[in-house]
């Protein structure tokens, strides 16, 4: 796509969305591209440039760590996106772990994931990382994992505090990640308690709460002090926004009228490709 072409694209389609009721005083709604899910039809080093000729301004990703940090710093350049958030190294994903926060014994490899992700948010210029607690093994006491967890998160806030990152601890809905042992906010407030500090935060996947929970807004309102970024898909499916039972038109309405001037980030499946599933975010800018 040449140059002109992209900008013609991104001109039609600015992921950066204030429709006039948004206007009157309430905030600009920011939307960043998840390219770990999203245009999954292009090579992963292509995704920069595709999310940005749709409009996105920012991306976030699952994990950075196979690919030199300068590398992605460069696509991020050229493209002028901005890196919103990854994650803590996770563990062996292929084999089904989804975090080793909460695992005993495992305590020196979280440290040293830990530094490994503050080196890539230097260079990449990230304020946010998400943690994922893992999931909780047969056999281990909750009491065992939950102290296992709040050692390192302890760890984790006070040395990204010094770095100026944010920490956030996402909840995971144990219907898709069966054992997740953070799946509710209640245990996100009790972890939160424990490990007592500021820079602790709740990523707020709207698409895990309403399966969790259900009561969207109300669960966001009573938290919204703990939270600095939130995640979008629709359920059932984890598709695009408007393909399922959540209305996201009042969810959006309602984040503006709350002052929530955070990132949104889409973590979806497309339907079809990436490009063609994004008439939500037009309509919403057409408002």
């Amino acid at each position: 796509m040449n140059r002109r072409a992209r900008t013609e694209r991104a001109t039609s389609c600015s992921i950066i969305v204030c429709s006039p009721r948004q206007r009157k005083g309430h905030p600009t709604l920011k939307f960043d591209a998840n390219i770990t899910q999203l245009y999954t039809e292009h090579a992963f080093m292509d995704r920069f440039a595709a999310a940005a000729a749709d409009g996105f301004k920012g991306v976030e990703l699952r994990s950075p760590y196979s690919v030199p940090a300068e590398a992605i710093a460069n696509q991020l350049q050229q493209n002028n996106l901005k890196q919103v958030l990854f994650n803590f190294p996770a563990g062996d994903w292929d084999a089904g772990e989804r975090g080793i926060a909460c695992l005993p014994g495992r305590h020196e490899e979280f440290e040293r994931g830990l530094y490994q992700a503050i080196s890539y948010a230097q260079t990449l210029n990230c304020q946010q990382l998400n943690c994922l607690a893992g999931i909780a093994p047969a056999g281990v006491e909750r009491s065992e994992l939950e102290a296992a967890l709040v050692q390192n998160l302890r760890l984790a806030a006070e040395t990204l505090a010094e770095h100026g990152i944010k920490l956030q601890l996402e909840v995971i809905n144990s219907q898709d990640v069966p054992g997740a042992l953070v799946s509710t906010t209640d245990q996100f407030e009790r972890i939160h308690q424990m490990v007592g500090s500021d820079n602790l935060f709740l990523q707020f996947d709207f698409y895990h709460i309403q399966i969790m929970h259900g009561n969207l807004m109300l669960n966001f309102e009573r938290l919204k002090d703990r939270i600095s970024h939130v995640q979008i898909a629709d359920n059932p499916g984890r598709h695009e926004p408007g393909t399922g039972e959540i209305n996201y038109d009042f969810i959006f309405r309602a984040l503006a009228r709350a002052g929530y001037d955070g990132w949104i980030g889409c973590e979806y499946v497309p339907g079809t490709t990436t490009s063609d599933g994004l008439g939500w975010i037009k309509a919403l800018r057409s408002e």
